[in-house]
Parts: structure tokens; C-alpha cells; sequence
């Protein structure tokens, strides 16, 4: 029998497509039962990540998607967790900003020494001289007596000046003890009415605010842009959108602010504590200052927060993009391209918005200080303007004619001195006062300097991160 020599009718063409079809069951040889039954396959199941709350979801898509109750349940108390504690370690600073934004420091406040230290010279004038005076025809010799203090109809005496300690209320920190954050948070600790747990004051509350404020604006921005650009296509975003959000959110948070900002005020002293809770203070504001309508529309509260929400969020949105093509990094500058220039950016936009937003939101929080209808004044552990104010303007006013910002006051040893020595000091001092102790500007600017600190930070963290998320999640203090 003759055979073919060629290779021809052996050789089949590569297929250039993918198939899936299996092979015609002719050619492919039959295997024994024996063989199939002994090949198997095991599939071993991936594990599951171990995360740190142990939160992450299953990876199994072939499984029916479930609501899975107690993941849910761990997710929000690991976020509640985080949440709180981060608020927790930014509170002493806020206690202490809020502070020293709602103290009143006037003018005319007497740097005089104590009572004790004014007896204490006096003995040791009139013993110096007792030699001299012994000598003396009576009569002749000057007597110095102390001036009698005022006293009301029911024989207390009546408070002349807010340095004078034996009037002042024990529950009120002395004022002008403290210039910035540190030392009020200091002088807070060591007061015998405050003590370390007053550093977080109204935490639970400023938890409450931060969380709702972080979900409700987002939701806020997507209904507007819906409702405004709700055709397809492309559109470049306007920065109206997401300041008006801002704004609408801060309106309906404003009864939480205002909440936190008088239980931090308070004193902690239980007998002069107007407010047990934030759940007490809410119901006490309702009851006795006009309602939501009070909360909400008095012009006391209303006009502050639409310019403080309105002014902070412009300025962080549209600085940024005006400062950063300026830094000599090119004409056109941005988050992907120039990530450090634009951190920069952002950190000189802050600085500037807050010479501006500053002093808005001091008399935004006296104003809240400020009790309406019937409710009872508000005792603060702070001195605060025994006379209402009026308004944004008189507010602003007031501070910067009737308040000195050279802070901490110094309090002189008074010498007894001749009536021409006396003016010649007087005339001395007045001439050697600084403008700080002239005017009060100083007064709007308490909490600027751990404000752009805290910029700082974050810029110094978005350079060592390699620009990525220059925010960082961090809380504005």
C-alpha cells in the first residue's frame, strides 16, 4: 500500500478569532468514568480583608445582595467614633478662641493693684514717716484716707470697674488675664470654677453641627445644580451654586451654633449655670426668645450668619483661583498640574478671607451671647458689654471706639506721689501708650494666629503628602 509522502492534509490553518465552541466529540478521545470522577477542582474562597472596624463589604458577587443590619450598625458607630474624637481634640482650642471673642475689655479699665497691696503700701508710708509727723504740729500733716466705696439701697457695693476684684463675680475670669488661645485655655484650667473638663464644653453639640453640616451641604449643592442645570451637556460650574448651599446650610444649622456658643460661654459653676445640656438650652431658647421664628429671622441672628457663611465660603472658592496664577508658577495653575503652587494658594487665600470674615464672626458670636424677650441674661465665665448691642454695625462700633487691645493688661504698683508728680506720670503715660491701647482692632482678630497655624499645617502636610487631598479632612478651627 503506497502512502502519501506530503504533509499537506495534516497542516490547518490558525484561526485569527477567539471561540468558545467546544471540539466535535469525535475528536476528542473518551475518558474513562474512572478519570473524570478522580479530576476535580477545589475553589478555595477569598478572605476577607481585615480592615479596622472589620467594615468592609463582601466581595462575592455571585451571592444576592442583602442588607446586611449589623455592618450598617458598625459603620455608623465607627464613623461617630472618628468624628468625635477629631472634634474632641480641636475643642480647647475653639473654647478659648470663642472666648476671647466674646470678652469686653474697655478702655477705661483701672490698671490700679489689688486692696491688699494698697493697705500693704499705705502702712509702709505712714511708718516711714512717723519720725517726721512725731514732730509735727497736729493739724499740719495731710491725712490720707482711702475713698469710700458706693453702695446701693440695700447696702452692697456697687461694681465701679471690671478691675476691681472685690466686686467682681466669682464665677468671671479675670479680664485682660489672657491674650491668646494658650494662655486663655491657661487661665481656664487654673480658674477655681472652670478646671480641665471646660476645655470641652458644647463638644457633644459642635459634634452634632460638624456631621449635619458635612452631609446636608453636599445634598443642598446637588438639588441646586439639578434644579439649575438640569439640560445635557457641558457646563463650566458657576461658584454661586456652592456658596448658596453654604448659605442654606448655615441657615438651618444657625439654632446649633447658637446653642454651642452658649454652652461654651456659661460658667460651669452649678449654681450660676443657666443651661444643663444642649437639649435645655434649645427648649429654653424657644420657650422664652420668640421660637423658630426668633431663632431663626431676629436680625440679631439672622444678618451675622448669612454674612459669615456667605463671605467664608465665597472667598474660599474664588481666592484661590485669583491668587494662583500670581505666585510666578505660570498663567495657568491648578490642582493636577501645579499641586504645591495651588496648596500655596489656598493657604494666602485663607490668611486674606480671614482678615475679612474675622470680625464678622466676633460680633456674630456676642450677638449670640445677647439673651432676648424673656429670657433670663446669660452668666458667662468671661466679662461680656453690660449694655447690649444693637446690631452688625453698632457691634462693630463699639468695639473699635470703647475697647483696647493691648492685652494682658498690666497692673502697675501704685507709689504715693505729690499732685505735680502725678500729672507729670500721667502725662508720661498718656504720651507712651501705644495705639493698642487706643482703639480696639485687636479685639475682631483674637483666634487669627491659631487660625493661620493651622493653615500652615495643612499646607506643610498637603507638600509632604505630594499635593494629594490638600484638605485632608481637617476641620476648620
Amino acid at each position: 500500500m503506497a502512502t502519501n509522502p506530503s504533509l499537506r492534509d495534516l497542516y490547518n490553518p490558525l484561526s485569527s478569532q477567539w471561540t468558545f465552541i467546544p471540539p466535535p466529540s469525535s475528536a476528542v478521545p473518551k475518558q474513562s468514568p474512572v478519570n473524570a470522577s478522580t479530576t476535580s477542582y477545589q475553589w478555595a474562597t477569598r478572605p476577607a480583608p481585615n480592615s479596622v472596624f472589620d467594615l468592609s463589604p463582601s466581595l462575592n458577587a455571585g451571592e444576592p445582595s442583602s442588607l446586611d443590619v449589623s455592618l450598617i450598625l458598625r459603620s455608623l458607630v465607627a464613623s461617630a467614633l472618628l468624628q468625635y474624637s477629631s472634634t474632641a481634640m480641636a475643642m480647647p482650642l475653639e473654647v478659648g478662641k470663642l472666648l476671647l471673642q466674646i470678652q469686653w475689655v474697655p478702655k477705661d479699665a483701672l490698671t490700679q493693684e489689688s486692696e491688699s497691696e494698697v493697705e500693704e503700701a499705705e502702712t509702709l508710708s505712714e511708718a516711714t514717716n512717723e519720725e517726721e509727723s512725731y514732730f509735727v504740729e497736729p493739724g499740719t500733716v495731710p491725712t490720707h484716707h482711702p475713698a469710700p466705696k458706693l453702695v446701693d439701697d440695700r447696702g452692697y457695693m456697687i461694681r465701679t470697674s471690671v478691675m476691681e476684684d472685690g466686686t467682681r463675680p466669682e464665677y468671671i475670669i479675670p479680664i485682660g488675664s489672657a491674650r491668646t488661645c494658650w494662655g486663655m485655655i491657661q487661665r481656664l484650667v487654673g480658674f477655681h470654677g472652670e478646671g480641665w473638663l471646660s476645655l470641652w464644653k458644647g463638644l457633644l453639640t459642635s459634634c452634632i453641627h460638624d456631621v449635619a453640616f458635612g452631609n446636608l451641604q453636599p445634598l443642598i449643592d446637588s438639588v441646586l445644580h439639578s434644579l439649575f442645570f438640569s439640560q445635557a451637556g457641558f457646563y463650566r460650574p458657576s461658584p454661586l451654586l456652592p456658596v448658596a448651599s453654604h448659605i442654606i446650610t448655615g441657615f438651618l444649622l444657625s439654632p446649633l451654633d447658637l446653642v454651642r456658643t452658649r454652652l461654651i460661654a456659661q460658667t460651669s459653676m452649678p449654681r450660676y449655670r443657666t443651661y444643663t445640656g444642649p437639649i435645655h438650652a434649645l427648649s429654653d431658647i424657644l420657650a422664652n426668645e420668640g421660637g423658630l421664628r426668633g431663632v431663626y429671622l431676629h436680625p440679631h441672628l439672622l444678618l451675622p450668619t448669612l454674612l459669615e457663611t456667605g463671605l467664608r465660603s465665597f472667598m474660599h472658592l474664588t481666592l484661590p483661583a485669583f491668587i494662583a496664577p500670581r505666585l510666578w508658577f505660570g498663567r495657568y495653575v491648578a490642582t493636577d498640574t501645579h499641586p504645591v503652587a495651588w496648596a500655596f494658594a489656598e493657604v494666602l487665600a485663607g490668611c486674606a478671607s480671614l482678615l475679612v470674615t474675622l470680625p464678622i464672626e466676633t460680633v456674630r458670636r456676642r450677638l449670640q451671647v445677647q439673651t432676648r424677650g424673656t429670657a433670663k441674661p446669660l452668666l458667662t465665665c468671661v466679662e461680656t458689654r453690660p449694655v447690649p448691642y444693637n446690631g452688625i454695625v453698632d457691634a462693630l462700633w463699639h468695639v473699635l471706639t470703647e475697647e483696647r487691645s493691648d492685652l494682658p493688661i498690666q497692673r502697675p504698683r501704685r507709689k504715693r506721689t505729690t499732685g505735680e508728680e502725678k500729672d507729670r506720670n500721667e502725662e508720661v503715660t498718656q504720651r507712651g501708650q501705644s495705639w493698642l491701647r487706643r482703639t480696639g482692632v485687636g479685639q475682631l482678630y483674637r483666634g487669627l494666629g491659631i487660625r493661620v497655624a493651622a493653615s500652615v499645617i495643612v499646607f506643610l502636610l498637603a507638600v509632604v503628602s505630594g499635593g494629594e487631598d490638600t484638605d485632608g479632612g481637617w476641620a476648620e478651627l
